[in-house]
Order: structure tokens, then sequence, then C-alpha cells
């Protein structure tokens, strides 16, 4: 998406205007304007002179946002385009106005009405009426950019919220000018009657009242769409200027403009970090609340990445960089922000269609209400009162700000806390969401095998056997042993020798003279006669979810360990979150049945679909979209076909990689509840939309009829300016109250309307199976392996390995060879013993 700023919008009407301007250039195929930002995305095949063209003959201006510059120049220009420069200008323009204003009420109103003291002079009704017309006039010009840009787009057949301010104003000066010309001519010929009686039809205190009461509407509305972007623009700020580079053994600082990937650079305790990189010296603790929104220090050693704009905390490093310039992660998130704010949410499409046509309707409104009335035998003064307080009180910023300014502050609120939404869609689209479907490994589970019980056998201590087992495990390379090992950490392990992995799940090896074996508990009840002394814990661990382990020496049995991959602290806590808001929670995963559904019970979940490999995801996502609305939530890199179907995709952990481009949403942590959060900043933004929306249509259904004069009431236009300027500040401030948001506090949900569940059913058709007797199979990762390996074959519909069955059974779409069969698992260093 190329981005554009934007010059001359003052309402709805102007970013309707420009967008239909460029999305009929040859080559555009989409584009989004932002009144908010003053910014236009654009995505096609067309140049930037075409486009620029095509909104400066619509009566705008528009500029490329710096390519070319170097990424902090680029920086500082965004962040200048987002400075509030309009507050200070309106505040001027209001000043002088007021004190112009002042003046004039004081003689039109206090004088005339109140018997305010005045000069003698101003007895004189024509002396007074000339006087307010000058004082009129001045404050016309100092408000004259609303005459200059709403006579402008009326010229070029767009008219828009300064077309209605201007012909208001306008309407009540040329009135009242009429009015005053009447009264000159009647003094003249000493009709002092008449004189009496047209200076009180003068509007001038309107014509200067309305620009005046306007310019506190948009001054208020200035400030508070200012704060709306305040989320980016801190994210903008926490940019480093410069970095510390190591080169030649010495320290020299340097823009950070000219760190280039490789350089090595340091960071003392209390500085920022200038870019991404990886540690390769030294230890420390990175503040990363900037990025991920977490306040708890991370600790950081030789080898972990870190990130630009996180705090060093404690130690001094010495890193390597990785990213610079737009290529870090702060940049990335800067622009995914940047980017959402420039796209437009489907609830803008009913908006952006009213704000199109607008000022016309309210225009001929206007009209007809003048002509209504005088057809009505009302007077000419009361008549054009209606038209112009129809033309002052209408008001289309307040629906053409409805959306954006919510998914602004949605947006930043979700940044501020480690939740990316990429487009203003994808924001919307999270509060809609009915089934959440969880990859298993690495977003329920830690996605590392940890041993989680140490069972020993009679006379054998937890020291024991944890020793002997991680000697024995020493010369494997299996997750299992890894995690063995792991827990061995700090505890002192023998050499080993002559170690040898046997078929069918085994392990052996010399350790003093004596012989370690350790395996399955199907493969161990065939080596160890007492094996079967364990069988029971073996078969409850396996219940659980768990690989029970077995060791021996000897003929000593020395106990289990069992390991797991376990669930993450915060996992059952947010899948209980999530189903409080009423969505229906799917675990997808390639384990075994029984393995899955003892993960699915401890973590809450409502159904488990399991045996599903990456690429069968995709097809379990289609069908349950048949049930409602569904996100896919998984690690962005193996899961991205099933991201991409889903309707919104989710992608959890994704730390310094943000730029996922399967996921629609980008989690920077790795828990769970992220997910809940996101749904609830979503459900909390779309709940303001409609508040903006009901307000901006409600207010105009309301005022306009009130302006007519429809229900026995007539509004003075100076009553309607004063309304219009307050509209658009009262939405701007009720998207402020979503920074209010507490997006992690799950006491306030509420479920959505109860969708129809679904429950996955497998196809009923003629198939053919075959069932292979494999030997080797230690753990799950063993059955995934023979799994996939059996699927990638021609034929085969599906594969369920299980390393305590030692089988895997094929469902067949048509005949395969068994030698085929055989050859693709023994390719994957197991044993094939027969095929039934």
């Amino acid at each position: 998406m190329e981005q554009y700023n934007v010059t001359g919008m003052s309402c709805a009407a102007c970013s309707a205007r420009v967008e239909k301007a460029v999305s009929k250039v040859p080559g555009v195929t989409s584009c989004s304007v932002s009144l908010l930002t003053n910014s236009m995305g654009v995505e096609g095949t067309a140049t930037a002179g075409e486009i620029i063209r095509a909104v400066e003959e619509a009566g705008y201006g528009a500029s490329p946002k710096g390519a070319s510059a170097s990424t902090s120049a680029k920086m500082q220009m965004e962040e200048e385009a987002l400075k509030d420069t309009e507050t200070p200008k309106l505040r001027k323009r209001l000043i002088s106005s007021v004190v112009v204003l002042l003046v004039l009420m004081y003689f039109s109103m206090g004088h005339m009405m109140w018997g305010w003291p005045a000069p003698k002079a101003f007895e004189n009704h024509v002396f007074l009426g000339v006087f307010e017309m000058l004082l009129a006039i001045i404050i016309m010009m100092i408000n004259g950019r609303f005459f200059t840009s709403g006579y402008k787009a009326l010229w070029h057949r767009a008219p828009n919220m300064d077309t209605l301010v201007a012909l208001g104003s306008t309407a009540s000066f040329g009135y009242s000018l009429a009015e005053l010309f009447i009264m000159i001519l009647a003094m003249g010929e000493g009709d002092h009657a008449t004189v009496m009686k047209y200076s009180m039809d003068l509007y001038f205190e309107s014509a200067a009242m309305i620009p005046t009461l306007i310019t506190v509407g948009k001054m208020l509305e200035a400030m508070s769409k200012g704060r709306t972007t305040d989320a980016l623009k801190s994210l903008m700020k926490l940019a480093p200027k410069t970095a510390v580079l190591w080169k030649d053994g010495a320290e020299l600082e340097v823009p950070i403009d000219e760190v280039r990937t490789g350089d090595l650079f340091i960071v003392r305790p209390g500085e920022n970090i200038p870019v991404d990189g990886i540690v390769e010296e030294g230890s420390t603790a990175v503040n990363e609340a900037a990025l991920t929104g977490e306040s708890l220090p991370v600790d950081k050693t030789v080898g972990d990445r870190v990130s630009a704009a996180t705090l060093n905390q404690s130690g001094l490093v010495r890193c390597r960089a990785t990213r610079v310039g737009e290529d870090t992660t702060l940049s990335q998130i800067i622009k995914m922000v940047s980017d959402a704010a420039a796209t437009k949410a489907p609830l803008s499409r009913i908006a952006d269609k009213v704000s199109a046509v607008f000022v016309p309707v309210v225009m001929g409104i206007a009209l007809i209400a003048l002509i209504g009335w005088l057809i009505a035998g009302r007077p000419f003064g009361f008549a054009i009162a209606r038209a112009i307080s129809v033309l002052v009180i209408s008001c289309p910023c307040a629906l053409g700000l409805a959306t954006p300014v919510a998914i602004m502050v949605g947006n930043g609120m979700g940044a501020r806390n480690g939740i990316l939404y990429k487009t203003a869609a994808s924001l919307e689209a999270a509060g809609r969401v009915q089934i959440v479907a969880l990859d298993k490994t690495g977003t329920i589970t830690k996605g590392e095998p940890v041993v989680t019980d140490l069972c020993p056998a009679e006379d054998v201590t937890e020291e024991e056997l944890l020793a002997k087992a991680a000697a024995l495990e020493t010369g494997s390379e299996h997750p299992l042993a890894k995690a063995v090992l792991a827990k061995a950490a700090g505890t002192k392990v023998g050499q080993v020798t002559g170690f040898k992995a046997l078929p069918g799940n085994g392990l052996t090896a010399d350790l003093n003279g004596r012989t370690l074996v350790g395996g399955s508990y199907r493969y161990m009840s065939t080596v160890n006669k007492k094996a079967g002394l364990m069988k029971a814990q073996a078969k409850a661990l396996a219940a659980d979810g768990k690989t029970p382990l077995l060791f021996a020496e000897d003929d000593k049995l020395l106990g289990i360990i069992a390991v797991a991959d376990p669930i993450k602290e915060d996992s059952a806590e947010a899948i209980r979150e999530l189903k409080h808001m009423g969505i229906r929670v799917v675990m997808l995963t390639g384990d075994n049945e029984r393995t899955a559904q003892a993960i699915g019970r401890e973590a809450g979940v409502d159904e488990v679909v399991a045996g599903v490999l990456p690429d069968g995801k995709e097809a379990v996502i289609r069908e349950l979209k048949e049930s409602g609305k569904v996100a896919m939530v998984g690690d962005g890199i193996n899961d991205a076909p099933a991201l991409t179907r889903a309707d919104i995709g989710i992608a959890i952990g994704a730390g310094a990689d943000v730029a996922i481009d399967a996921a629609d949403v980008v989690l920077m942590k790795s828990g769970l509840r992220d997910v809940g959060a996101a749904v609830r900043m979503s459900r909390a933004t779309i709940r303001n939309i409609h508040e903006n929306l009901f307000w901006a249509f409600i207010y105009n259904a309301i005022c306009i009829p009130m302006a007519i004069g429809l229900f026995g009431f007539a509004m003075k236009p100076m009553y309607g300016a004063a309304a219009m300027s307050l509209s658009s500040f009262c939405v701007c401030m009720n998207a402020l109250r979503l920074n209010l948001v507490k997006i992690h506090d799950a006491s306030h949900d509420t479920p959505l309307k109860k969708q129809a569940v679904i429950a996955l059913e497998t196809k009923e058709e003629p198939v053919m199976e075959k069932t292979l007797q494999v030997e080797g199979m230690m753990c799950v990762h063993c059955e995934a392996r023979v799994k996939k390996a059996l699927e990638a074959i021609e034929g085969v519909e599906s594969a369920v390995a299980s390393h305590e069955a030692g089988t895997a059974v094929v469902t067949l779409s048509k005949d395969v060879a068994d030698d085929v069969l055989k050859k693709a698992v023994e390719d994957q260093d197991y044993t094939v013993t027969g095929i039934a």
C-alpha cells in the first residue's frame, strides 16, 4: 500500500470526494482516505503523478509520504504529519473572532434588547446596522477559510461542510445587507416606521456567530482528534536516534541510519537498544513493554534476540545487528498501525454512502424549507432563517469521524498491549468471532517436552533414577532425551559406553560395568520381567497424555520418567475466558486421540480434533466455518494455510516476526490470554462505533426537522451553529473512552448470540484400511513423523499412528502397494514388521 498526505479536506464529504476521484484512476485497485490522519492509502499500478493529479482535479492537494527519505527522516516526517498543527491556528482565529464578536453582541443585543449604555450615535438604527455589518465582515474575513474552501468545493460540484457554513453565513449576511439598504432608503424618505420594522430583522450577528461557533467546534474536534493518534505518536517517539558501534576495538556513536546489518553495537544499562540484533557478549534484563505491553523485564544472554526501542535495564551487552531501518520490529509495528488507520472497516460503508450525498441533500432540504414557509404565507425573514438554520445545524463530520476515530484509538490500545490488528476490517472481525480453533503445540502447550513425573521403583531414589536415565539418554538426539537431560541439569551424570538405539523403542548402554536399558513400556516389558510391576502407573500416565519411559539397570527396574508437552500456565484460564465470552473453543492437534483428549480435558476446550497435521488443518477450518465466524490461532508458520482460510487468522508469540503475512492479527507475546484481549478490544471498538454512528444519525435526524421548524420551534441560526460545533466533538470524545478499556479484565464479558454448534463429522464413505506393525516409535513426535510420511503417499486419505500399540492404521481411497507403505515408514528410520 502506497500512502499519501492529503490537504484541504474539512469533512467526510471531502474524503468521499477524494476517494471517488482516485478510485477512477486506471490501475487503482483500492483507495482508502482517512479524514482523521489526513492520509490516503492506495493499492494498484497507477503512478504517483496520476494519483496526485486526480486529487488536485478534485480540488485538494496530495503528496507521497517520503519514499526516498531515510528511515529516521521518514519517521520524523510522519511524526510531523501527526502533530496537531490545526489547534494553535484555530485558537488564534477563535480568540480574534470572539473579541470582535463580543463587541458586536454588546451593541446588537445588549444595547438594543437590554438597554446597555452606548454612545448616542448607536440610537440611529441605520448607523447601528452599518456598524454591525462592518464587524460581521471582519469576523467573516478572520474565518475566510470556510468561505474559500466552501465555494471552491461548490465550484467543483463537490459541496462539503464548509459549503454549508459559507452558504449559511453568506445568506444571513446577504439578507441583512438587503434589509440595511431598505432601511437607508426609508430613512432618506423619512419613513421611520419602516426603519424600525427592518432594524429588528437584521442577522449580521448570525452571519458572524455562525463561523465563530463552527471554529469552536473545529478546535475542540482538532484537539480530540490529536489525542486519538497518541498511541502512534508515542511509538514513533520510541525510535532511537543514534547507536554506539564497536569498530576496530573502539566505540563510535553514529546516527541510526548509518547502522548496517552485521554491525556490532554496544548497549549500556539505561539505554534503549537501537536496532534489532542478537546478543554476542554479556547478559542483561530488557524491558520490552514498549513493544509487548509486558512490564516485567526479560532476561537476555548470548544468542538471544533483542529489539529496537526496548530498554536495557541491567548489564552491558554487545550485539550483532540483524534488522535495521524499516525492517526493525518497531518500524514494522508503526507501519502496521499506520496502514490499519489508512484502511476502512466494513461498518463505515453506510456512513460513507450517506456522507457522499449528505451535503447536496441538506442544501435541497434548506431550499425546500425556504420555499415551503413562503408558500405557507410566512414572512421572508422567517423563511430564510429556517433555511439558514438547516444549513448550519447539519453535520456530515460526525458521520465521517464515527468509525475512523474509534478504529484509531482501538488500534493504538491494541499496539500498546502487544496486539497488532493489520487492518480496520480485522479489528472489526475479531469481535464477531464465534469459534476459536487453537493449534495445540506452542499455542495451548509450551511446545517443548519436559519431565512431568519421576516414579522410582522400590528401593530406588528419584536422584538415582534421574542420574542413570540421564546417563543413558546422553547419546540420544530424540526430543524426549533432551527433556530428561534438561531435568537432570546440575545432577552428576556418569559416562556411558557402548550406546545403542535398539529397534522397538529402546536404548541401551554400559555404565560402570552394568547395562542400562530404557524405552517405552511395550519395549521394556519384553526385556525386563519386572516392568509389569509398573504397568498400572504407565497406563495412568499415558491416559493423562504423557509418555512414560521405563528404565532398568541389569535386571533391576529403576522406575518411570514421564515426559509431556505441558500446557502453558495461562492456557486453561484463557480458554475459560473465551468460553465465558460465548466462544466455542476447538483444539487441533496431530497427536493420537487419547493424548489429545487428555490435554483437551486439562485445558478445558469444548472439542478436540486429533490426528490433524498442518496440511489438514485448513480442511478442518473450512468445515468449522459452517458453524459460524472462525478465528484460527497458531504460530503463523506451519499454520499459514489454516490462518488464511479462517475468517480471522491470529498469529501468537510473534516476537520480532510481526510481519506474518497469513495473519490478520499478530500477538507479540505467546500468552493465550491475549486472544481473549484481542476479541475484547474489538468488541469494545465495535460497540463504540455503533454509539458514534447512532449519535451522528440521531443528531441529524432530530436537529434538521427542528431547524426546519416542524416542531413549532423557531430555531435561531446561531443555535444551530452551536449544536453543529459540538456534534463532532462528542463523537471524538466518545472514541477516546476506549483508552479506558481494560483489555485483560474478563469481569464484564458477555456472550454473543448463541451460534448453531455443528460437530465435526467424518464423512462416511466406503474405505480400505491397512494396519502396519511398526517398531521404533517412542513418543507422539515419532507418531507424527510416521503419520506425515504415510499421508504424503497418493491414495492415503489418513493415517493414525500409535507408539503404544506399535501400529499405524492407514485409510486408503485406492489400493496402495504394501512395499510403498513400508518404504515410506522405513525411510523415517522405523522398522515395519508386518502389514495386515
